[in-house]
C-alpha cells in the first residue's frame, strides 16, 4: 500500500510542552531534568547527550532555555535558546542581583556596545531572528531600565 502526501504530513499527536531552563553541557538525568522527561517516559540518556552536544560551545553553566515537545508515541523534539537578556546583562555588569528598586537606585552602568553585543547574541534566537537589531537593542534597554542598570554612549 502506497502512503500518500496527507500520510505522511499527518501530525504526530502532542502529550506536552516542557519548559526547563539546564546549564549548558550539564544535562544529566537528575533533576530538574529527570522528574519532568521521566514523568512522560521520555528517554532521558538521548535527551541529555543531544542537548549536551548542542550546547557545548557555551561556557560551563551558562543557563539555558529549553522548550521540549513530548509526542505520544515516546518521542521528542526541543529546541534551545540562548540565555535570557538579564543574564547577559548581569554578566556584562558584573554583578549578582539587579536593583531592588528600578528607577530610583542604579547598580550598575552600560556602554551602548554591550547592548548592541547582546543584541548579535540574541538574534541567533529562533525566536528573535525576524527582530531588526535596533528593536533587539530597544528591547534589551527596556529591561536594563527595569533592573536598575544605567546605559550610557560610551563608559
Amino acid at each position: 500500500m502506497a502512503t500518500t502526501l496527507k500520510d505522511a504530513v499527518v501530525r504526530k499527536p502532542v502529550l506536552a510542552t516542557i519548559r526547563l531552563i539546564v546549564p549548558a553541557g550539564a544535562a544529566r538525568p537528575a533533576p530538574p531534568v529527570g522528574p519532568a522527561l521521566g514523568f512522560y517516559r521520555l528517554n532521558l540518556m538521548a535527551f541529555c547527550k543531544d542537548f549536551n552536544a548542542r550546547t557545548q560551545k557555551y561556557k560551563a553553566e551558562t543557563p539555558m532555555q529549553v522548550t521540549l515537545t513530548a509526542y505520544k508515541d515516546s518521542t521528542f523534539e526541543f529546541v534551545v535558546k540562548s540565555p535570557s537578556v538579564s543574564w547577559f546583562l548581569k554578566k556584562a555588569a558584573g554583578i549578582e542581583t539587579a536593583s531592588g528598586r528600578p528607577g530610583h537606585t542604579v547598580v550598575s552602568s552600560l556602554s551602548l556596545r554591550h547592548v548592541y553585543e547582546i543584541a548579535k547574541l540574541k538574534q541567533s534566537d529562533p525566536y528573535c531572528k525576524h527582530m531588526s537589531l535596533e528593536a533587539l537593542c530597544k528591547s534589551i534597554i527596556g529591561t536594563a531600565n527595569s533592573m536598575g542598570i544605567e546605559i550610557v554612549k560610551d563608559l
